[in-house]
């Protein structure tokens, strides 16, 4: 059973406040939690192999191709605000 100090310690970590019926009632509640998880001790694991994802990860990212760029005529052609052959933002500060 989770004891009252440790209840305490993990609500000031939280920043929490707990009234003396709060750390009763949650000191009950960790235990019964730690006790359901605990039934995963009993479970026979020996030929599972460890995941690391529940469904098989591969990459998506395409393949690096070199291609014609666009002139900077071409770049600039649809911007509202451009100064100089560059584009033209909002001042920085």
């Amino acid at each position: 059973m989770i004891d009252k100090k440790t209840v305490e310690h993990v609500a000031s970590l939280a920043r929490i406040k707990l009234t003396d019926e709060e750390i009763a009632k949650f000191s009950e509640d960790l235990s019964g939690i730690l006790d359901a998880f605990s039934s995963l001790n009993e479970v026979d694991i020996e030929d599972v192999k460890p995941s690391f994802h529940a469904i098989e990860m591969k990459n998506v990212v395409r393949e690096d191709k070199k291609e014609e760029c666009l002139s900077q005529e071409e770049a600039l052609a649809n911007a509202e605000q451009k100064e100089d052959k560059m584009f033209k933002g909002p001042r920085a500060v």
